[in-house]
């Protein structure tokens, strides 16, 4: 309407509002606008006047509440809402004084807007009214009678939500005291308002039908018109009675219009409902003005009987019964039998129409408000009232619904009563009576028999209740002859019953069904208090005014009297009527005769149940005697059985069982026997006393019966306590007692047999048994004797220990998964039950199984949860047995030993302790569970668990000594004697060392007590427990990070404590670490070695030194003397003592070196651990102490002097000792110090000595070669090779003035005599070790001297290599052009790239890169003597790099093969397939340092080699599966600082021997090097290629530019020159090469487009070089010159792949194509048509 971008009106200055044309409207009028109804003017406002003075609303009203009102007045539903709310809102937050100007407007805006059609809007106008009235309290009375009929209304509305604010907001404004005054002062309006609403107003008159849809009109004035008659009624109903007479003349009014009566016949459920409710009230509250208005009460009510609605139906009754209850008369006004009652019976035979539940109840108080003259005849009346009942219940949804069943049956049985209490004269009494017996009640009662979902219904127990009515009536004598005829009734009804169930039993195929509820209906007559009735909703009893008060009270007592047995088991007899115990007991008689005809003439099943049940109510011998009467056909056996039972005065019950049911129970094929065992029960309750029970159950016992009788004979008693008291001592005897035994034994003899194939269902059941005699206690006692069920345990337990060992899985599944279910039910259900020692063997069996690999047990994993469930239900019963009674329990010794040798036994893998630490934690936390005793227990488990001292030791021997060989070789640790240990080697061990296991298991247990908090710490001697095992745990960690190369199964372990969160950072969390720390550093210092590394890492953790550790080294006296504990303790301390700390350390070490005697040299108090300190602590140069570096020299020159023996100089190591071989390695590992830190001068004889020293341990390494695999010799090789390379370093990093101190002829000697020296022994030694050894990843102790070898040899000279000493080498057929010494180093050297060592393939490479620059010269010499004549195609680069290169290819393509191009292959570092590539990329980075150094020409060659040999496209499939997705360098990189990202391209790798950087990124940081100088030589070499060609072309010139990267060629013909520019990028050959037009004349511009477009595509896209491009090109143009026109598809003349014309044309056009670009262009358009005139191309 109002849209923002629309062309205004000429002069509209403001966008249209309707708030704002509403003011207008207001000020033109002068009144606000007040639309209450369509239809009503101006000057007749009625109820509603309209509010004057409009013109001083801006005044009264605050602007925000303006404005709100102005919406309220809209159409739109949104708006009012939003409105409303905000008004409800601001009456909550404005003050009192603002919100009562709104109050002379808000009675107008109220009335309209509570009636409005949207519900919500409806809500929240009462929610805001509420408000309202909370803020103006008093001041809205005065507008009280104007809006009291629409709060009314309101409070009566449709939608409940909106009613319910009303209500609230009713009571708020007015307390429930005050409420009938405020109705009272406003009654005459309240009237008005209901009246209109009822009489005058339309659909139209409420709504506008021009803006209002006719549906939603009808919808707003049906709600108001239901809402008036509530309100009318909530009126009438809160009026105090006193005013009700001032109201009589307006009702009168109302209730005199016609279409106030025609209401009851409204179309809308929801209205006739509020007219029927109205009427209700009106005969409460105004009774006489009902009679007056009877003419027309009686008919709107009582014609509607048949109102099946279910909104109408629960009013329209409650107004009948008022109406005939209030109008005496009321019949004369209707005519009952054609009018009233046809529809009645209607409703009836139709069941109610599924209203039953409302309609039914309502049937007793209506028929006997009926008048006698109207009922008459009464036969035909009742007989027709009954019968429609029936045929009610006997439809479809009747029977489906057990409410509408139950109600109709109720009301059947309620009238039938009153109809026979009804007093009339004899004969029609008496006619009547036997209508309703013999043609009502009986078949009823054969209806429901019929009718399974009707079986469960109330009728039996009505039946019950009646029969006990009557009884009563029959016994009480009276002159006016009822007991007579009580007497007759009850005669009559139990004869037609007995011919009823004749007729069910009397059949063969008797149903069953009817046959159970007949058994069922005699259970509830005999006793109808020994069920509960299946419907207590209603407490309502119907009582007849004819009982006498004596009666009723009887009656009442019996009704609620309670039986306190069990419901199977009938009362007493003798407590039941006379008249109710003869006939039932003949009619059961009969029956059960009748049945036991069938049993034995037809063997009918189910007439034995039948019979079962009858019995189960009526075990009486009066009725066994009548079965034995009808057993004639007796065997001559069986008669004799007979007698001898009558001789020895056995009952008719006995014989009954040992004459017929022993022989049913005997009978293998019957599958449900639970009837049998029934009356088995019924025989037995028939017996003496408990002596004649228990020896019939003892026979039964002897006999061959199945075990699932036994099982139900047992399941019964338990659920029964008064079939318990039968069968008790029977159940506490021998006979069944050792019978169980039996069983049990067979069962696991059974069901463990490696192939047992028994009926599982069979098994089951016995299983069962089992379970249900061991767990059911009754009175805290055992079903079968104490004795008995300890015997059976010990079965079990004895069976599970043998499916233990048994291997085969699957057989033993089926009884391990019973004697589960025995044992659980067992243990979590008998008290006491684990004190008895076979239980505890049991419950750790079972535990033991649980805490082993599903591998070793052979158990499915359901099978393993079921075990846990068992023995942790057991180890709870144990915890709360061993609460109550001080014992001491075997299992959890048990149980902690098992578990202890489990751990130290060396047998366990990974998963298998996992599985163990489970289970005791589990096992644990049980314990923990336990109140007050629990840290008793856990304490016992604890110390049972964990070793002792002796145990401890040989934990600690039992771990392997490799781990010592990298701390001893890192010099963290220093030795001068051979390592105690196991000398077992780890690779390939698949068991876990026991220190491991069993340090996890007690760490579990120690941070499980301390997150629980039972094991508090602070107690000492449990401190130190604690300590001790956490430290155990490290030691095993320590254990496995010392070791080089750590098995899977250790790395498994790690990620195993991590997942179970047994770590030392929990601990640290748990608990405090001081005294962890003291420790550790106790057993460091008394035991040293992995002590020592493992206190290191505890202090690395805490970050600190406490002082007490420092106390250590304080004085001399501290440390002295050195043992080798305090040795390794001070080593470790080093790293973390402060720059004073250390300076005193070494000055201790210094004075104790200078007093050393010649024979203390060795020792660890002398010399050798004085300098295994000082080597500590000057590891790192965080003293300054160079004043005493040359002193302790001097000092290590003068023992030379004096003792040259200590020193092991050019000798054999075979026969030397341990602790002179300690004693050089220090002395070794300290002399590379003194180089590195002294800045002092040494004198000539002090770099003699160092020289001299080091050559001949050099010679001594090399001469003890054999030796290697001796831990300190190999460790003696190392320190001396890293000796002379610490020598070569400081030598080739000496400048002029660094050497100007030195003494002068110093460095000539080194280069001269040393240094050739040093390479002369390392390069043999190097050859003679990897020929020895091919492969060194399978000792780690020569990867370590290859090492040290390494690093020594990559400090040779070029010159040096040059003038090898290496004996010969050559290979048949190779073709050379290098001389023979070049030849055999590059034979020797070369096949070490292929060496699975990292430090040997890193070394060669650093000697071959020195010799590559070398090579390519002696061929550049042979290529010369071949003259010009000839031309070499193709060269090879070194022949011995090439056939590596080519087995390398090899290798790499199996190990590749499978990883697609472009997808990252993750190579696992030091592992084969690493040394493997690492050997592939560096050949290639020599091939390619070698082509750097070759000439243009020879790379021309060696390039066609590469070619020919693939080797290049090779080289790029396996670059880009080792090249990494995300080339991000994370290492050092230089010290300028540069904002672009380093990357592995743009940082060089700088290739350690020793490795020093992160290897898992050096295969991919090296794969990128390789890439990077591939891309950037072969670039210059195709340029190189261009300006080297011999290629000569007719017309055109090309020419090189190799600085700047570009190929010019010029093309001439005639008077046209064309120019082109190849440019070529940095990044080729990845990057796109670009074609620039030079000059161009006489050539168009299309032509030169396409011909550019063409050269880059060959160039890009055709893998061709820019010569052959050029070529192509050339061509191209010569065939446009010569006339031939272009493929109009690839726009070029010569084909881009094939080099053919285009030949094929099209017969229309006339243009040709090349054949190659016609099949592309048919096959990708699916068409075959010319690409230029569309005609079919044929």
């Amino acid at each position: 309407m109002g849209g923002k971008n629309k062309q205004r009106t000429k002069g509209n200055l403001r966008p249209s509002s309707s708030g704002r044309a509403a003011e207008l409207l207001a000020k033109e009028r002068g009144t606000v606008p007040g639309f209450i109804g369509f239809g009503t003017s101006q000057s007749d406002l009625g109820y509603v006047p309209a509010i004057q003075g409009a013109e001083e609303i801006d005044s009264l009203v605050d602007a925000d509440f303006r404005m709100v009102l102005r919406k309220l007045s809209k159409r739109d539903i949104t708006t009012k809402l939003k409105a409303m709310q905000e008004f409800g809102t601001m009456c909550k937050e404005r003050e009192a004084e603002v919100v009562k100007g709104v109050l002379p407007y808000w009675p107008r805006i109220y009335c309209k807007i509570s009636l409005d059609h949207d519900r919500r809007v409806r809500e929240a106008t009462q929610q805001s009214f509420e408000q309202l009235i909370l803020k103006v309290k008093k001041h809205l009375a005065p507008y009280l009678k104007t809006i009291m009929g629409y709060w009314l209304i309101a409070q009566c509305d449709t939608y409940s939500p909106a009613a319910s604010a009303a209500k609230v907001a009713f009571e708020k404004a007015f307390p429930s005291s005050k409420q009938p005054e405020a109705l009272v002062f406003c009654k005459d309006e309240i009237l008005n308002v209901l009246q209109d609403h009822l009489l005058k107003e339309t659909a139209d008159t409420l709504s506008d039908p021009q803006t209002v849809p006719e549906e939603e009109r009808e919808a707003k004035f049906f709600r108001i018109l239901t809402c008036s008659l509530l309100a009318l009624k909530k009126l009438l109903s809160m009026l105090p009675k006193k005013e009700m007479h001032s109201l009589e003349e307006k009702l009168m009014s109302l209730l005199s219009q016609n279409k106030f009566w025609k209401y009851s016949k409204h179309s809308v459920s929801q209205v006739r409902s509020a007219f029927f409710e109205l009427i209700s009230a009106f005969c409460q509250h105004l009774p006489e003005m009902v009679r007056a208005e009877a003419p027309r009460v009686c008919p709107a009510v009582l014609l509607s009987i048949d109102d099946s609605d279910a909104v109408v139906c629960p009013a329209l009754w409650e107004a009948v019964l008022y109406t005939i209850t209030t109008i005496e008369g009321c019949w004369s006004h209707v005519n009952a039998k054609k009018g009233v009652l046809p529809k009645l019976w209607t409703v009836l035979r139709e069941g109610g129409r599924g209203l039953a539940t409302v309609i039914y109840p309502n049937l007793l108080p209506f028929i006997s408000k009926v008048p006698p003259d109207v009922v008459e005849p009464k036969l035909e009346y009742f007989r027709v009232f009954f019968s429609s009942i029936v045929q009610g219940l006997s439809s479809e949804r009747t029977i489906a619904s057990p409410s509408e069943s139950s109600a109709i049956i109720s009301a059947f049985m309620e009238c039938l009563c009153f109809a026979v209490l009804q007093k009339r004269e004899e004969d029609d009494q008496n006619q009547i009576h036997q209508m309703l017996i013999c043609d009502q009640l009986i078949p009823f009662t054969n209806a429901v028999l019929k009718e399974p979902k009707l079986q469960s219904g109330p009728l039996f127990y009505q039946i019950a209740e009646m029969l006990s009515s009557w009884e009563a009536k029959a016994e009480l004598s009276n002159d006016d002859g009822t007991d007579e005829l009580f007497q007759k009734l009850l005669s009559e009804f139990w004869d037609h019953l007995l011919k009823m169930c004749i007729l069910h039993v009397d059949r063969l195929d008797a149903d069953e069904k009817s046959l159970f509820a007949i058994s069922g209906m005699l259970e509830i007559l005999q006793n109808p208090k020994s069920a509960t009735k299946p419907n207590n909703r209603k407490s309502l009893k119907i009582r007849f005014t004819d009982e006498d008060e004596s009666e009723r009270n009887t009656e009442n007592r019996k009704l609620t009297e309670m039986r306190n047995g069990d419901s199977e088991i009938q009362a007493e007899l003798q407590q039941t009527s006379r008249l109710r115990k003869e006939p039932l007991e003949n009619l059961v008689c009969n029956l059960a005769e009748l049945s036991i005809v069938y049993v034995n003439e037809q063997k009918s099943e189910l007439h034995l149940k039948f019979l079962s049940a009858l019995l189960n109510s009526f075990s009486s011998n009066r009725v066994f005697q009548v079965l034995l009467e009808q057993g004639n056909d007796v065997s001559p056996a069986q008669a004799e059985s007979q007698n001898e039972m009558k001789a020895h005065n056995r009952s008719p019950a006995v014989q009954f069982l040992y004459m017929n049911l022993i022989t049913w129970l005997k009978e293998d094929w019957r599958k449900d026997t639970h009837f049998l065992v029934d009356i088995l029960y019924s025989v037995l309750h028939c017996c003496n006393n408990n002596d004649e029970r228990k020896v019939i159950l003892d026979d039964l016992a002897k006999m061959d019966l199945k075990w699932v009788i036994f099982l139900q004979i047992i399941q019964k008693a338990c659920s029964s306590t008064t079939k318990l008291s039968l069968v008790s001592d029977w159940l506490k005897g021998d006979t069944l007692g050792e019978r169980l035994v039996m069983l049990a034994d067979d069962l696991c003899h059974l069901g463990l047999k490696p192939r047992a194939a028994s009926s599982e269902s069979a098994s089951s059941e016995r299983w069962t048994l089992l379970s249900l005699v061991l767990s059911q206690h009754v009175k805290s006692e055992s079903l079968i004797g104490e004795t008995f069920v300890e015997r059976i345990i010990d079965k079990l337990q004895a069976a599970l220990s043998k499916a233990k060992d048994l291997s085969e899985a699957g057989n033993t599944e089926p009884s391990v998964s019973f004697i589960c279910d025995v044992a659980s039910s067992f243990f979590s259900s008998v008290k006491g039950c684990l004190l008895m020692p076979s239980s505890e063997d049991l419950l750790l069996t079972i535990f033991q199984l649980c805490a082993q690999r599903q591998d070793a047990t052979h158990l499915t994993d359901l099978l393993v949860c079921k075990l846990k469930h068992t023995w942790m239900s057991g180890v709870n019963s144990l915890v709360h047995q061993l609460q109550s009674t001080q014992k001491q329990s075997t299992f959890l010794l048990k149980a902690a030993l098992w578990v202890k040798n489990q751990v130290q036994s060396s047998s366990l893998d990974v998963k298998s302790l996992q599985v163990l630490i489970s289970a005791v934690s589990d096992l644990l936390l049980k314990l923990m569970e336990a109140d007050g005793q629990s840290g008793y227990l856990v304490r016992a488990y604890d110390e049972h668990v964990t070793p002792n001292k002796t145990e401890w030791g040989k934990l600690h021997e039992s771990l392997c000594s490799e781990w010592m060989h990298k701390p001893l070789l890192e010099g963290r640790l220093s030795m001068n004697c051979e390592p105690l240990g196991s000398s077992v080697k780890l690779c390939g061990t698949t068991k876990l060392p026991g220190h491991l296991c069993t340090s996890a298991l007690l760490s579990k247990m120690v941070l499980l007590q301390l997150k629980n908090g039972v094991v508090h710490g602070n107690d000492d001697a449990e401190r130190k427990k604690i300590d001790n095992i956490i430290a155990e745990l490290l030691y095993s960690l320590q254990w496995i990070e010392e070791l080089e190369n750590p098995p899977y199964l250790l790395l498994e372990y790690l990620h195993m404590l991590e997942e179970m969160h047994i770590t030392y950072e929990e601990f640290s969390t748990l608990s405090s670490t001081a005294s962890l720390q003291q420790t550790v550093f106790d057993r460091s210092e008394a035991h040293g070695r992995l002590w020592s590394l493992t206190m290191a890492k505890v202090i690395h953790a805490e970050s600190a030194v406490s002082w007490e550790r420092k106390e250590l080294f304080k004085t001399t006296e501290g440390f002295l003397p050195l043992t080798e504990g305090r040795l390794h303790t001070l080593q470790c301390l080093s790293p973390f003592l402060i720059e004073e700390e250390k300076r005193e350390l070494v000055f201790h070490c210094v004075a104790k070196l200078m007093t050393c005697t010649q024979t203390e040299l060795s020792s660890t108090d002398g010399a050798f651990g004085c300098l295994s300190i000082l080597n500590s602590c000057l590891k790192d140069r965080s003293i300054d102490c160079d004043h005493l570096l040359p002193a302790i020299l001097k000092i290590i020159v003068s023992w030379k002097n004096d003792n040259e023996d200590s020193f092991l100089f050019s000798c054999n190591l075979k026969e030397t000792s341990a602790q002179l071989l300690g004693f050089n390695i220090e002395m070794m590992r300290y002399l590379p110090l003194l180089l590195k830190y002294s800045t002092a001068p040494l004198a000539d004889n002090e770099w003699d000595f160092l020289m001299c020293s080091m050559l001949a341990w050099l010679e001594t390494t090399s001469e003890s070669r054999l030796l290697y695999h001796v831990p300190l010799v190999q460790i003696f090789a190392c320190v001396s090779c890293d000796l002379a390379s610490a020598l070569s370093a400081y030598f080739e990093a000496a400048t002029p003035d660094s050497t100007a101190n030195l003494p002068r002829n110093l460095v000539s000697e080194w280069q001269e005599f040393f240094s050739e020296g040093i390479h002369n022994l390392l390069l043999p030694l190097l050859v003679k070790i990897t020929g020895e050894t091919k492969n060194a990843s399978g000792g780690s102790f020569q990867n370590s001297v290859l090492t040290s070898l390494g690093e020594a040899l990559t400090y040779i000279s070029k010159d040096q290599l040059l003038n090898h000493k290496l004996p010969p080498k050559f290979v048949a057929g190779q073709k050379t052009n290098l001389p023979d010494k070049l030849q055999t180093l590059l034979n020797t050297l070369c096949p070490l790239l292929l060496f699975r060592a990292r430090p040997v393939q890193v070394s060669v490479y650093h000697m071959l890169h020195k010799l590559m620059p070398e090579l390519p010269k002696f061929d550049d010499e042979d290529l010369k003597s071949y003259g010009d004549e000839e031309e070499e195609l193709a060269l090879s680069p070194p022949a011995a790099l090439m056939s590596i290169l080519a087995t390398q290819e090899l290798l790499l393509e199996n190990i590749l093969e499978c990883i697609p191009v472009g997808e990252f292959a993750v190579i696992q570092p030091l592992s084969d397939e690493f040394c493997l590539v690492l050997g592939y990329l560096l050949t290639w980075k020599l091939t390619l340092a070698f082509f750097k150094a070759a000439s243009s020409q020879l790379r021309v060659l060696y390039s066609q080699y590469l070619r020919r040999t693939k080797s290049l496209n090779k080289l790029l499939y396996h670059l880009f599966r080792l090249m990494p997705e995300n080339p991000v360098f994370s290492g050092p990189t230089s010290e300028v600082p540069n904002k672009d990202t380093k990357t592995f391209f743009t940082e060089e790798l700088h290739l350690d021997v020793k490795g020093t950087g992160v290897l898992s990124s050096q295969i991919p940081h090296l794969a990128c090097s390789v890439y990077h100088i591939t891309l950037k030589d072969l670039p210059a070499m195709e340029i190189s290629s261009v300006q080297t060609s011999t290629q000569l072309f007719n017309g055109m010139t090309v020419k090189a530019r190799s600085a700047a990267r570009e190929v010019i060629a010029t093309y001439s013909v005639d008077d046209i020159f064309i120019e082109l520019i190849i440019q070529l990028p940095s990044n080729y050959p990845l990057g796109s090469i670009t074609v620039e037009s030079g000059k161009r004349v006489g050539v168009a511009v299309q032509q030169w487009r396409n011909w550019m477009l063409q050269l880059s595509t060959y160039l890009t896209h055709q893998n061709g070089s820019i010569m052959e491009g050029l070529s192509l090109w050339k061509n191209n143009v010569d065939k446009r010159f010569e006339g031939v026109e272009d493929c109009m598809i690839c726009f070029s003349v010569i084909h881009g792949s094939n080099y053919s014309l285009p030949k094929k044309a099209c017969r229309t056009c006339k243009k040709k194509f090349h054949s190659a670009c016609l099949y592309k262009w048919f096959s990708s358009s699916n068409k075959s048509t010319c690409p230029l005139c569309r005609e079919t191309f044929l």
